[in-house]
């Protein structure tokens, strides 16, 4: 302001003053003493803990927080640094201005942190010092892997999953969900059987949170036993194991189901047949004829259960010939309704059968596409629920999706870019080699699956395939209408370590 109005102003100048120890020129602070002099006067450390002892699990790679909790920490990360700087005695005295790992070998069982402190010390001068902790780690088994080394088979409580269908597709959804949100993290054994998989936990309360997380990403019904293995007469304790069932709902998507007389009237009427579009804590079900839609929780199931009339399984694969959009207006929940013209891709070159069929695929197919549906003409159903519904005249067809089968056979054997991580399970013996054969081909379906539908996307977390290289000449071969997982979905798998400046410590 002053020099706008063009007044004269004064340069300041902050003066300097002679240390009155070593007598250096210096900046005016309340000691009046210089830094070194200062430090060689005060130490803001002393009674600060240098050595710290800290207790280890080398089994499951955790830390003893006292008195009993054990908390999970990699090396220089976080959770670690906090892990440290709280396990620090008389730390109140001063104030932490940072905090740092130092570089360690791995094996030589010790951390180091660098921490920089500040203190008010004579006369209210202010002093910044920096000194380092060591951190001895001490190996200790934990009380659970203890009582696993002891006994792997010493389980308290044991969780049945089961699904009594032909197929292992819905485990395959349910392993990504239960890896992305770690529920299965204090498992200390997972068995894969004939029609499920068993987790075993080392406490009780591990298995019902369990079991409460597989209400809520999948339609069961569960009950709970326990049995008596000890019993202290004098202390008046009872030790129990416990056995949680549960079952999954056997419907699946792209299931087409019809529905029982009851179910259909309590839903407006639905159907009678419908397809199954997503499975969750509750089913989505779709009318292709009509495009409505509905939704059954775990509770409406399971008081009127009922079976697929076809599953996935029993797909054919039908050429689409012609499509008409019945009304470009009628489109609800992403679906456009057509009549199409389609005839099975197995009876070229036998016969001229051709298909009039309604779907709910219009917005999806083209003349000369291929499509995956049921063929209720040519099916023999004997399901009870059907012949309940008297002068229900069938559809030739219903279709399900589009198949890009033919699009995938210029591309076969070739590795994808992105990957899935697996829970570390055992094999029952009972499962014979053709049933892991099976298992490995429903597998590629899943992951084909994935590419086809975002939605199944949305909870499963994709990583990186590093070992995928990308050839230019295949990627102007390949189809550009196959369905493909987009870059920005596969960033679970970015290690930051590997920056270019190589800066991986953690402040």
């Amino acid at each position: 302001m002053a020099e706008e109005a063009g007044m004269f102003m004064v340069n300041q100048t902050i003066g300097s003053v002679l240390c009155c120890k070593c007598g250096i020129p210096m900046v005016p602070n309340a000691a009046n003493m210089c830094v070194k002099c200062l430090r060689s006067e005060v130490d803001i450390t002393e009674g600060l803990q240098k050595h710290v002892i800290i207790v280890h699990c080398p089994e499951c790679d955790t830390y003893l927080q006292p008195p009993r909790t054990w908390i999970k920490a990699q090396l220089e990360s976080k959770e670690l640094l906090t892990f440290c700087v709280k396990r620090l005695k008389n730390l109140n005295k001063v104030t932490l201005a940072h905090a740092e790992f130092i570089w360690t070998e791995p094996h030589s069982k010790r951390i180091k942190v660098k921490l920089k402190v500040r203190k008010e010390v004579l006369n209210g001068a202010v002093l910044e010092q920096s000194y380092i902790v060591e951190f001895v780690q001490q190996e200790h088994m934990c009380e659970s892997c203890t009582r696993v080394q002891a006994n792997p088979d010493q389980w308290i409580a044991a969780v049945q999953l089961r699904q009594h269908v032909t197929h292992r597709r819905t485990f395959f959804y349910l392993e990504q969900m239960i890896l992305k949100h770690g529920a299965a993290a204090t498992a200390i054994k997972i068995k894969q059987m004939d029609q499920g998989i068993d987790f075993f936990f080392s406490n009780r309360s591990h298995g019902v949170k369990f079991v409460e997380f597989i209400g809520k990403v999948a339609p069961v019904r569960s009950r709970h036993d326990k049995q008596l293995v000890s019993h202290d007469i004098k202390s008046n304790n009872y030790n129990y194991k416990y056995t949680f069932s549960v079952e999954i709902s056997p419907v699946c998507r792209e299931d087409l189901i019809c529905l029982p007389p009851k179910v259909a009237v309590s839903l407006g009427n639905l159907g009678p047949l419908v397809i199954c579009t997503k499975v969750t804590n509750s089913i989505a079900l779709l009318d292709p004829l009509t495009l409505r839609h509905c939704y059954l929780d775990a509770d409406q199931y399971w008081r009127s259960s009922f079976k697929s009339l076809l599953t996935s399984r029993q797909l054919v694969e039908y050429i689409i010939l012609d499509v008409e959009i019945v009304k470009p207006e009628i489109s609800l929940g992403g679906y456009t309704l057509a009549d199409a013209q389609v005839a099975r891709v197995s009876d070229f070159g036998r016969n001229d059968t051709i298909f009039n069929i309604r779907t709910h695929l219009g917005h999806l197919l083209n003349p000369g596409d291929q499509a995956l549906g049921y063929d209720l003409y040519a099916a023999n159903s004997n399901d009870m629920e059907l012949d309940k519904y008297r002068g229900l005249v069938l559809p030739d067809a219903i279709l399900v999706k589009k198949s890009y089968e033919e699009k995938r056979q210029r591309k076969r054997g070739k590795p994808r870019s992105w990957k899935l991580k697996s829970l570390n399970m055992e094999i029952d013996d009972r499962i014979n080699k053709g049933d892991i054969e099976k298992t490995n081909t429903e597998y590629e379906q899943f992951l084909k699956d994935l590419e086809e539908n975002p939605d199944m996307r949305f909870n499963i977390s994709l990583y990186r395939n590093k070992e995928y290289q990308p050839s230019e000449i295949a990627s102007t071969v390949d189809g550009e209408d196959l369905p493909s997982i987009p870059l920005e979905e596969m960033l679970a798998d970015l290690d930051l370590s590997e920056d270019e400046d190589g800066d991986s410590h953690m402040e």
